[in-house]
């Protein structure tokens, strides 16, 4: 067994990889867009756009929590069902030297 051929699991957790990296990003833009808003802002008050901001930071970083749990439960149950295949074909090997 050199290379396993791509699961749709494997497939999966690959597009949820990619989709952190791409939240990440956005909220790293976001801490940028924060701190130019809060740069340009000076003395003249609080930058209307800083709550806003701050709340989409907060609901990127709920949503990258979220993926980083399913992708862990999503690896989990690839190496499950890995461990459950590689049991069925031991057995059936085994009978077959039977």
């Amino acid at each position: 067994m050199s290379k396993e051929p791509t699961r749709p699991s494997d497939s999966l957790v690959q597009d949820l990889l990619a989709e952190r990296r791409e939240l990440k990003v956005a909220v790293e833009r976001l801490k940028l867009q924060l701190a130019d808003a809060e740069a340009a802002g000076g003395g003249a008050g609080p930058d209307p756009r800083v709550k806003e901001l701050q709340d989409e930071v907060e609901r990127l970083r709920y949503q990258l929590a979220s993926v980083r749990a399913e992708a862990t439960q999503l690896r989990e149950e690839r190496d499950g069902l890995r461990d459950g295949i590689e049991k069925a074909l031991e057995q059936l090997t085994a009978e077959d030297g039977e």
